[in-house]
């Protein structure tokens, strides 16, 4: 059973920065496609950035320019540095697999003046 705990959220300014990170363990991480997710109050969960095994990234149109996905898998960890954060980039952010599997507490970002 993998098990996924993220760290790094929080209360930031429009514009501001935050950089998230997610510990995984229960599993070989390196043959594991990786993915941050993102479920807003009342939405439903989102796709917002993905990290392969071969080194090739994704992500959203929502966030493409501003967020950046990385891997060290070393330290079975997965980040995701956020910058130019918008109120609408409030949401409860979640890491995984891709596709994904059974889900952690997740970290709350608000963005928020």
């Amino acid at each position: 059973q993998v098990q996924f705990v993220e760290s790094g959220g929080g209360l930031v300014q429009p514009g501001g920065s935050l950089r998230l990170s997610c510990a995984a363990s229960g599993s070989i991480f390196s043959i594991y496609h990786m993915g941050w997710y993102r479920q807003a109050p009342g939405k439903q969960r989102e796709h917002v950035a993905s990290a392969t095994t071969g080194g090739s990234t994704y992500y959203a149109d929502s966030v493409k320019g501003r967020f950046t996905i990385s891997r060290d898998d070393a330290k079975n960890t997965v980040y995701l540095q956020m910058n130019s954060l918008k109120p609408e980039d409030t949401a409860v952010y979640y890491c995984n697999n891709v596709p994904p599997g059974s889900w952690g507490q997740g970290t709350q970002v608000t963005v928020s003046s």
